[in-house]
């Protein structure tokens, strides 16, 4: 694997310690800034919206750029508006940088996917994805609990000034690591690329990756609430089950990534099952802490593992959209990391007076999105039956095409 693809990755861990950090900062910005917790709160979200929506408008932006300087530019604005974010007392300056920030976030993960994708061999695609998704997993890890440390011990603004001296780091290696130059000509215009988004297979990749999204965001984001009002833990046992759910999402994606590209197919829906099935259980035992707790590792690595398979099949299938397949793909992740915890906080609020059953709520919500996503499932390859293109369903290899769900 080339060390440019760790690179990424590198990066990719400093900015996803900055998407997840805020939602342990929250209660001291609103203090410090004088607003209340609801506004504070839009900082959440107005990020996760700027992802969404700033993932193919940033690769569309920046398609004609050389892929080093794009990711430098993506990357130094990340940097920057941190510093400015930390140094303001203005709430409203500090809800513009979040979406910059998320903008430039974005920008860097559409480019980031295809440079390292780029960079491999068709056997490698979806190991070089696990890679860079990982900077994510590490970011749950490691990242999101030194950031609420910081934040509880100096105050939010050192959290902020902590990601961007890590991002510093990643932005004089970037400069090393990646081959300079333009992309490869290509004849696609900028209107064949968007056309691409309007076919039916890789819309229906794109549901895919946002509905298991939804489903893993849903219940992470309420985590600490259903392990301490209804599996009983005490609160100190919060970070170590938060810290469990990152481990298992990291060796997901490093296991997942290592043995996908062999198989993608079989694998991905085998992973949709079983996550599937491990939501309804999470939902049924979450009771118990001897049901929970593994529970909550083997959903993190189920639900990481399955990631890259989706990347890697929603690339392949944005072939003809070479600059905005990444752009593409980050923004249906994106779209199920703002949907799941938005329906999980409303099926929280409609069973509030249900107590327990109350509170497991959003892994019943977790377990109906993957239901959800196994019916797109069925639907994507009832769609590649009628076309006569059996296996073609995840731009499979000549291995699977024989028989796609093997």
């Amino acid at each position: 694997m080339p060390f440019a693809v760790y690179v990424l990755g590198l990066a990719v861990f400093a900015q996803g310690t900055s998407e997840f950090m805020l939602a342990g900062l929250v209660p001291g910005i609103a203090e410090d800034l004088g607003v209340s917790l609801g506004a504070a709160g839009l900082l959440t979200s107005g990020f996760a919206v700027g992802m969404a929506v700033g993932a193919p408008l940033m690769a569309l932006f920046s398609r004609n750029w050389p892929r080093r300087s794009a990711l430098l530019v993506f990357l130094g604005v990340f940097v920057a508006v941190h510093v400015l974010g930390a140094l303001t007392p203005n709430y409203a300056v500090l809800l513009a940088t979040r979406v910059l920030a998320a903008l430039a976030n974005a920008g860097f993960w559409a480019v980031a996917m295809t440079t390292a994708v780029g960079m491999v061999d068709d056997r490698h695609k979806a190991r070089a994805t696990s890679v860079v998704v990982g900077g994510v997993t590490i970011a749950c890890v490691a990242g999101v609990p030194a950031g609420a440390v910081l934040g509880g011990e100096f105050g939010w603004r050192a959290a902020f000034w902590a990601v961007a001296l890590v991002s510093l780091p990643a932005v004089l290696a970037l400069a090393r690591a990646i081959p300079g130059g333009r992309p490869a000509p290509t004849r696609v215009g900028a209107r064949d690329e968007l056309r691409v988004l309007g076919q039916r297979p890789l819309l229906l990749t794109l549901l895919m990756m946002a509905l298991v999204q939804g489903a893993t965001f849903c219940t992470f984001t309420y985590l600490a609430t259903l392990v301490t009002e209804v599996t009983g833990l005490a609160e100190s046992w919060v970070p170590g089950v938060l810290a469990l759910f990152g481990v298992g999402s990291f060796v997901g994606v490093t296991v997942g990534g290592r043995i996908i590209d062999a198989r993608p197919v079989g694998l991905m829906v085998a992973g949709m099952v079983a996550l599937t099935v491990g939501w309804t259980a999470l939902a049924l035992g979450a009771g118990s802490a001897a049901v929970v707790l593994p529970l909550v590792f083997v959903q993190g690595m189920l639900a990481f593992g399955t990631g890259p398979a989706l990347i890697t099949r929603a690339l392949r299938q944005a072939e003809a959209a070479p600059t905005l397949s990444g752009g593409y793909a980050t923004a249906a992740f994106n779209v199920g990391a703002t949907l799941g915890p938005w329906l999980g906080g409303a099926a929280l609020g409609g069973f509030a007076g249900l107590g327990g059953l109350g509170h497991r709520a959003p892994a019943w919500v977790s377990a109906a999105l993957m239901l959800a996503a196994l019916a797109v499932v069925a639907l994507a390859l009832a769609t590649a039956r009628r076309r006569g293109r059996t296996g073609a369903v995840a731009g499979a290899p000549e291995s699977e095409k024989a028989a796609p769900l093997a």
